[in-house]
């Protein structure tokens, strides 16, 4: 049998006890419910560019970050996305986790970029 608990769990048809472990799990990685989670795509037909916007704005979260003392924010990437390109458009990442990643994207110009609040993936 895999190990994955997932896959444990449902061969005993243990709804209960999957929460129960996926629940500690997501709370241990500050996953949501404990923890909110903000997923900032950045698409553009030039790979190089859209790196760029990618650190630009990375960069100007960082500060944003420190400048506010916000220590249990944290900024994962930029990395490009699992499928890095799609409708012949190159796609960038950046994960914001923490109490309230919201706030901490206003008067930050994101208009050309993706925002997704808990993303259900972060593929």
């Amino acid at each position: 049998m895999p190990e994955h608990y997932a896959i444990q769990f449902a061969a005993q048809h243990d709804v209960n006890g999957f929460y129960t472990r996926e629940l500690e799990y997501r709370k241990l990685l500050g996953y949501p419910p404990y923890a909110k989670l903000i997923r900032l795509e950045y698409r553009h037909a030039d790979n190089v560019r859209a790196e760029e916007e990618a650190k630009r704005t990375a960069d100007r979260l960082k500060i944003k970050i420190e400048a506010e003392k916000r220590h249990q924010t944290e900024l994962i990437g930029p990395v490009p996305c699992f499928f890095a390109k799609d409708n012949n458009e190159y796609r960038w990442q950046i994960i914001v986790r923490g109490p309230d990643p919201a706030s901490l994207l206003r008067d930050i110009k994101l208009s050309d970029w993706r925002i997704e609040i808990d993303p259900i993936n972060l593929l």
